[in-house]
């Protein structure tokens, strides 16, 4: 199996090599850590080694950067206690990213030197890492599977455990398909920590061992309201004026908010994809609104008036301006795209809305719409639905303040994730890649 998904995935980038190599030519994004996916150490992440213990913690994304920053902050702390004056026993946690935005965002929060990029799924670039990271534990966030990853891992007896493991309901019919071939390629995890019972159920049913439930790592990342770009908006706003936040927006979303928008408002709108900052100000203006970049904006703040969209053309600010809003949407909900994190929001008690897509967050979901602590709502239903979370009455107040209580409620997650990577690095009997390890030694 493992050689028909490597010819199979050669003869994809061989096909789609003319896609690729155009795209690399007219665009960075594709250009950017190339040599590194295909296997090339940088001198940077090399010097960065310097000899340490190395825990590897891979975060696809953005959304997976922010889910996995404290976990990443504390699991480093708790390892360099335990190490204590041993230099022989120094620790680094080193983090991969696959999109250029996740690399972007965890350069800043961790440093360039401790961030890289994961590379291709073939025997070269994953053997050339993992021989130079030599990791004691490898940390997946969420569920990113990949066959060639896992096998090396196992036949080099460095342990692999998940992290916010989820299987979402437009993934589970594809996992399920192949349950066969994920079945020896999951079954010797050494710890996959679920979202919900449901997440645990389904990777059970696909074979990963050592399943527990241990909550999800987005209720413990906590936004403050006080970064730089919240500071100058909350100084420019236009006093008294209600705000809407539009976060993490897709196509086709954009023109249905703007057809909803109440009046006299501020809105501010976050597309998702940094590559679409220019296509959404090219619809604000032929729309003729009363618009204003936030990459322009801040190199000559004015006043922001009611009736303002605030396009935030920026990466990693989104989660701070909630702390704004008097109401939000959370986009990737309107369309069929599974929607996005309604708890950054939902923390700083602001009342939320989303469409009805939103099974990639659905655990989360559930759980406020069990408490009347966010409002779900059909495309033809936002223009009765931003001004009621808008009001400031006493239920939108209520709805989120409820939000909140939840957020609290469920916190937590961050610390048994790192209660059980600990036991994997710190603890060999807990560690099964090591007893592993231990046999064939004694066999031989």
């Amino acid at each position: 199996m493992l050689i028909l998904y490597s010819f199979a995935l050669v003869a994809l980038l061989v096909l789609g090599a003319p896609w690729w190599l155009f795209r690399m030519a007219t665009s960075g994004k594709y250009r950017e850590g190339l040599t590194e996916r295909l296997g090339f150490l940088p001198q940077r992440i090399r010097e960065a080694l310097d000899g340490r213990n190395v825990v590897w913690v891979h975060a696809v994304s953005v959304g997976e950067v922010l889910a996995a920053g404290r976990l990443i902050d504390d699991l480093g702390s708790r390892l360099a206690e335990s190490a204590g004056e041993r230099a022989v026993d120094r620790w680094r946690v080193m983090i991969s990213t696959t999109t250029r935005t996740g690399q972007e965002l965890a350069r800043r929060r961790f440093g360039a030197d401790r961030v890289f990029y994961f590379p291709l799924d073939l025997a070269w670039p994953v053997r050339s890492w993992l021989r130079a990271l030599r990791p004691k534990l490898l940390v997946l966030v969420e569920t990113e599977f990949w066959p060639r990853m896992l096998t090396e891992c196992r036949r080099n007896a460095i342990p692999v455990a998940v992290v916010n493991a989820r299987i979402s309901d437009r993934s589970w019919p594809r996992y399920r398909r192949f349950a066969s071939m994920w079945r020896p390629l999951l079954r010797d995890l050494a710890a996959v920590l679920a979202q919900t019972e449901l997440d645990a159920d389904r990777l059970r049913a696909l074979g990963a061992g050592r399943v527990r439930v241990a909550g999800n790592l987005k209720y413990d990342v906590r936004a403050g309201g006080s970064s730089a770009i919240t500071a100058m908006l909350h100084k420019f706003l236009s006093p008294g004026a209600r705000v809407l936040v539009c976060g993490s927006t897709l196509a086709g979303e954009e023109e249905m908010l703007l057809d909803a928008l109440p009046p006299n408002i501020v809105t501010v709108l976050a597309p998702r994809h940094p590559e679409r900052f220019g296509e959404v100000a090219e619809i604000l203006k032929k729309r003729a609104a009363n618009w204003v970049r936030r990459s322009e904006w801040a190199q000559s703040p004015r006043a922001i008036e009611p009736g303002t969209v605030f396009l935030l053309d920026s990466i990693g600010e989104l989660a701070s301006i909630y702390f704004l809003a008097h109401a939000a949407f959370v986009g990737g909900s309107l369309v069929p795209a599974g929607g996005h994190n309604p708890l950054e929001a939902a923390q700083f008690a602001v009342p939320v809305v989303m469409g009805p897509s939103y099974e990639n967050f659905r655990g989360i979901v559930d759980k406020l719409r069990e408490r009347d602590a966010i409002r779900i709502v059909e495309p033809g239903e936002l223009k009765a639905a931003l001004p009621a979370m808008l009001s400031g009455s006493e239920e939108s107040r209520a709805i989120g303040a409820r939000a909140r209580e939840v957020f609290e409620r469920e916190a937590g997650a961050t610390e048994r994730a790192v209660r059980a990577l600990l036991e994997l690095v710190i603890s060999p009997l807990s560690n099964p890649a090591i007893q592993r390890r231990s046999q064939q030694e004694a066999q031989t």
